[in-house]
């Protein structure tokens, strides 16, 4: 199984690296490689589809992709083209295609929009390859325990190959095994799950492919956020046996599939002078959740950053534990000489976020700029000093000072080409928390779906993967805030952040009503106050940069509430 990364809309990039595994795996003596869904095209190529000139470059490319391939039997995903399109798959053998699987089951649900382009296959496919039966799936097909895995399977299939492009949430590995180990028992097959890995905008793909033999045994398991050659040898006596052993595969009508299903015999490929020794099988362990947030943000953020051209990023750097989580990522996504940390301290800054913003980035290595805003404020203040005749000073003066602050990030991007690393996070961002051409102001928000009371644990086991306090101790214990009026915190204004978090998972990712949150402990007003600023914040969201999706419900893509809403969530 080879596990890339491919880059959405790079034909020619995907197609060479392509080739370059099908070569690594015929080297090591594989007879068959299965490449992750759409892994020529990329996923999620999106509107791309609509181009009819991108759909048939994809398929000018895959030709001359089949005919790179040598000594060796190929499943590529790729867009196919008939009446409509097909989120497809390719075998490829002896130089050609000789076959192409349409995905019958589309999801369209969460950050998935399948339908919008793809037309549904109807038909499942079973290839023989020296002598042995092999069903292909595409991801959503294997979910479903009356997919295509079925009918293939009563047909005589041993292995199921299913390629996918199955984006990273948090535990979302261990219910993507628990669900193969029980289709394979289900079926009495063997299956090869083979994901691909990377970043795309907000979503990040964790790799991890699976081969799961037919009594429910993990063979091999990829590794996590990283490219890999996954080989292991499978052997299918047992599976012949429980053949013998299971009745239903005697049916004499088989069903399960609206257009039934095909069956086609590969001829051999010629033998090798000298068997080649195989590698033996790897069960890469699986992270806890924590390690796994920080690969993935690491991994987002360095293909964010590179496959969009850009090789440097500036964070301002506030002393607080969210800017300290984004600079600490990005030193491992990029390496510290390739990022500037700008501290911008008014007169409400205190000694101690000078100092921590200091430690941070001397013992990060990385450069720190920095450049005062007190006089810029001061110049703002005067100019609207006439148009403001007669009102007080409130959030507007504090927001002035997140504006400038972005301003001048903007300013540094602008003159060196620089990405601006936005620093706020998810609990902010629901309840609006954050400033509107401010500190919103950048071009990637590493951190926009990771929770604050998460943010503390990842820092926390940053520190440990690196054996010292980088991120300062006090950083973690002193209390939050924007800083932006004398002795502010974040608490001024919100809840405790364990408590905010808590409510904030109930409605925003579980859509749990007013009602039944309150149910869970919290008081009515405060439900109610939260759930009004996350329903009046969906205006500032629209305008945030993308940002890495880590939840099972993140914000946007998965998210998508009408900013113009009129409906009563339960006694407003």
């Amino acid at each position: 199984m080879a596990q890339i990364n491919p880059t959405v809309g790079d034909l020619k990039g995907n197609a060479r690296k392509i080739s370059e595994y099908a070569k690594r795996a015929a080297s090591s003596g594989c007879d068959l490689v299965i490449f992750p869904e759409l892994a020529l095209t990329g996923y999620p190529p999106e509107d791309l589809l609509l181009k009819p000139r991108f759909i048939e470059d994809n398929l000018s490319a895959l030709t001359g992709l089949a005919c790179s391939i040598k000594g060796i039997t190929a499943v590529i995903g790729f867009i196919d083209s008939k009446d409509d399109i097909y989120n497809a798959a390719a075998i490829c053998h002896k130089g050609k295609v000789v076959d192409v699987y349409h995905k019958m089951y589309l999801p369209n649900y969460g950050v998935f929009d399948e339908r919008r382009y793809f037309r549904a296959g109807t038909t499942a496919l079973n290839f023989t390859l020296k002598g042995i039966k092999i069903g292909v799936g595409i991801c959503e097909d294997i979910w479903y325990p009356e997919g295509p895995a079925r009918v293939q399977a009563l047909s005589g299939a041993r292995l199921i190959v299913n390629i996918n492009a199955s984006p990273y949430h948090t535990g979302k590995a261990l219910i993507r095994e628990e669900m193969l180990v029980t289709r394979a028992l289900d079926n009495g097959v063997s299956i090869a799950y083979n994901n691909t890995v990377g970043g795309q905008d907000e979503l990040v793909f964790d790799g991890q492919g699976l081969i799961v033999d037919s009594v429910g045994t993990v063979l091999a398991r990829g590794k996590a956020f990283e490219e890999d050659l996954i080989i292991a040898d499978l052997h299918f006596a047992s599976t012949s046996s429980a053949c013998i052993h299971d009745p239903r595969r005697r049916e004499s009508t088989i069903g399960g599939t609206a257009g039934g299903l095909r069956e086609i015999i590969l001829d051999d490929l010629p033998s090798r002078k000298k068997p080649l020794r195989k590698p033996p099988a790897r069960l890469e362990e699986r992270a806890e959740d924590t390690d796994e947030v920080l690969n993935a943000l690491i991994l987002g953020t360095r293909d964010y950053v590179r496959k969009n051209g850009f090789s440097h990023v500036v964070i301002g750097l506030s002393g607080g534990i969210d800017s300290a989580l984004v600079a600490a990522v990005a030193s491992l996504a990029l390496g510290p000489d390739n990022i500037t940390g700008v501290f911008m301290p008014s007169e409400y800054s205190s000694k101690e976020s000078l100092e921590d913003a200091c430690g941070l980035a001397k013992n990060l290595g990385i450069e720190l700029l920095t450049i005062p805003i007190s006089e810029a404020f001061s110049t703002y203040k005067k100019m609207l000093k006439p148009a403001f005749s007669g009102r007080q000073p409130d959030s507007t003066e504090e927001n002035l000072q997140a504006r400038i602050r972005g301003n001048l990030l903007m300013a540094l991007s602008n003159k060196f080409g620089w990405l601006v690393l936005t620093t706020g996070n998810k609990s902010e961002m629901s309840v609006g928390y954050a400033t509107l051409y401010g500190d919103m102001a950048g071009g990637f928000a590493v951190i926009k779906d990771v929770p604050k009371t998460l943010v503390y644990k990842v820092c926390a086991r940053f520190n440990e993967r690196k054996g010292t306090q980088v991120i300062p101790k006090r950083v973690f214990v002193k209390a939050p805030t924007a800083e932006l009026r004398p002795n502010q915190t974040d608490q001024d204004t919100l809840p405790p952040y364990d408590v905010l978090d808590r409510i904030l998972k109930a409605y925003v990712e579980d859509d749990k009503s007013l009602d039944e949150i309150v149910a869970m402990g919290f008081s009515r007003p405060l439900v109610k106050k939260v759930t009004r600023m996350v329903d009046l914040s969906e205006y500032k969201r629209r305008q945030a940069p993308p940002g890495i999706k880590i939840t099972p419900r993140a914000f946007g893509r998965d998210r998508r509430m009408p900013i113009t809403n009129g409906y009563d969530h339960g006694g407003r």
